[in-house]
């Protein structure tokens, strides 16, 4: 099975948070087809989460898009210091900001 295109996949995952009554925007905008998709979870307590893809060589199944917890309510400069760097190596990436207590994203998240 293809891939779904990405610019699909955020914006069916901003909408669906945002219906549920989340902030959730796209803060980067990367490339429409196949760029790699980023999750930073602001936890409104003054850390937040950031949330990966997954390297392909672990996946698991044929999900489309599985991701990683790479950091865990740590202070948000940790996570903006951690995109910038991504930034460096790979500028085609997005990023997606949500507001939420939790991290039950409705995503599959693997380790």
């Amino acid at each position: 099975m293809a891939a779904l295109r990405s610019d699909l996949w955020v914006g069916a995952f901003v909408r669906r948070h945002n219906d549920l009554g989340r902030l959730c925007v796209i803060s980067r905008r990367g490339d429409p087809i196949a760029g790699q998709i980023l999750i930073e979870v602001d936890h409104l307590d003054g850390t937040g989460s950031l949330l990966t893809p997954l390297p392909s060589v672990l996946r698991t199944d044929e999900a489309d898009h599985q991701f990683q917890l790479r950091l865990s309510r740590v202070p948000a400069a940790e996570i903006r210091a951690r995109i910038a760097r991504e930034a460096e190596f790979d500028p085609d990436f997005w990023v997606i900001s949500i507001d939420m207590r939790g991290l039950d994203l409705g995503v599959t998240v693997v380790g």
